[in-house]
């Protein structure tokens, strides 16, 4: 890691308005994860603004869940930044909240989790191009599918992290502005749980009900959390039942975990694994697990005190939300996050950015990759 000085663009160097503009290029092709058509039309505009402001068009690598968008500056691979071009939002979000700028926020499906990130890094890259800059040695990945888990892109992801050394992530940043030094590992878990149907007025005591074994199941589940080790363990959905007059035969729970130590990931997946019926002729069946590792604070050491030399006096914070870091770092990868958009309300009705910050977070990204390039 070089300790040269930056060459960061100033702020004012910056295109606000173009920027703006690519944000809303972006926000109006809308790209739902799992919906491969609007990803194939989704990673065809972010390559045409790559190939715009950097003079090179990325490779979009064909996958399951759709295209990846992978851009290399060529030579020997120093840094990655990494990120992703899907979004939580249905076709069809953007006629009922259009992208617009009002009173300096930006809003629209998307925005901030995490197109603003990308736009504001691509600007980054940029400025330093602009500036002459050599960008040999940085690659950028956005992959099509990290809000539903980055099944077709964690192995690609892991293998460019590992060749490059350092990632910077340009999912969006925490409150206030701060980067994320650390994360959680996260997963998600499903119970099963099987019973027998019979009448609920003529005869239920020939059924076995799968809402009360559910119930049950519900209480022990919660009880796996500790959060004196940070591990929260939460039922957050359930489904059981057919008609009002029938005892249920099925019923399904889903629960959100978070953990911040390899430890207790598998503390809670062998007490998962080992929930059993409380009425015996009930079945339990465990599906899933922790998919995202944990991304210690460590992680983030060495590069956390040079985003401090670009921009004095921004915080750090660790988070429970998981990101495609969490791989990286579990790879033994340098990696900090939360380099993108300042704004809030991820995945919900209010996503906004912070308009004025934008330059601004270009111009760090910018820093960092000058330094992490620079001889």
């Amino acid at each position: 890691m070089s300790n040269a000085p930056t060459a960061a663009p100033s702020v004012d160097e910056f295109d606000l308005e173009a920027m703006l503009d690519d944000l809303r290029l972006l926000v109006e092709v809308e790209s739902p994860s799992r919906d491969t058509e609007a990803l194939q039309r989704s990673a065809e505009t972010v390559a045409d603004l790559f190939e715009r402001h950097l003079g090179s068009r990325p490779a979009l690598v064909d996958s399951p869940a759709g295209p990846h968008v992978h851009w290399r500056g060529g030579g020997e691979p120093r840094v990655l930044l990494l990120g992703h071009h899907d979004t939580v939002f249905p076709l069809g979000t953007l006629a009922d909240r259009p992208f617009a700028v009002r009173d300096g926020i930006a809003t629209g499906p998307g925005v901030f989790d995490m197109l603003g990130g990308l736009v504001q890094a691509l600007h980054g890259l940029a400025g330093l191009r602009a500036g002459g800059h050599d960008l040999s040695g940085v690659e950028v990945l956005l992959s099509a599918d990290e809000e539903v888990g980055s099944g077709a892109s964690m192995d690609l992801i892991v293998e460019r992290a590992v060749a490059c050394g350092a990632v910077l992530v340009l999912e969006p940043s925490g409150a206030g502005g701060a980067l994320k030094t650390g994360r959680k590992g996260c997963g998600t878990f499903e119970v099963v749980v099987g019973g027998r149907a019979a009448h609920a007025g003529l005869e239920p005591e020939n059924g076995v009900n799968a809402l009360i074994e559910a119930s049950h199941q519900v209480l022990a589940i919660a009880d796996i959390a500790d959060p004196s080790a940070g591990t929260t363990v939460t039922p957050t959905v359930a489904h059981a039942g057919t008609a009002d007059n029938v005892v249920p035969a099925a019923a399904r729970i889903i629960v959100d975990v978070r953990v911040e130590s390899a430890e207790e990931t598998s503390r809670v997946e062998s007490a998962m694994a080992a929930l059993g019926p409380v009425d015996p002729a009930a079945t339990i069946e465990v599906r899933g697990g922790i998919n995202r590792p944990p991304m210690p604070e460590s992680a983030s050491a060495g590069l956390f005190p040079l985003a401090r030399r670009i921009a004095p006096g921004i915080a750090g914070v660790a988070v429970g939300g998981g990101s495609d870091g969490n791989f990286t770092a579990a790879a033994g990868v340098a990696t900090l996050d939360g380099l993108g958009a300042v704004g809030g309300g991820a995945h919900a009705d209010d996503e906004h950015v912070v308009v004025a910050t934008m330059p601004e977070r270009a111009r760090l990204v910018a820093g960092l990759v000058a330094a992490l390039t620079s001889p």
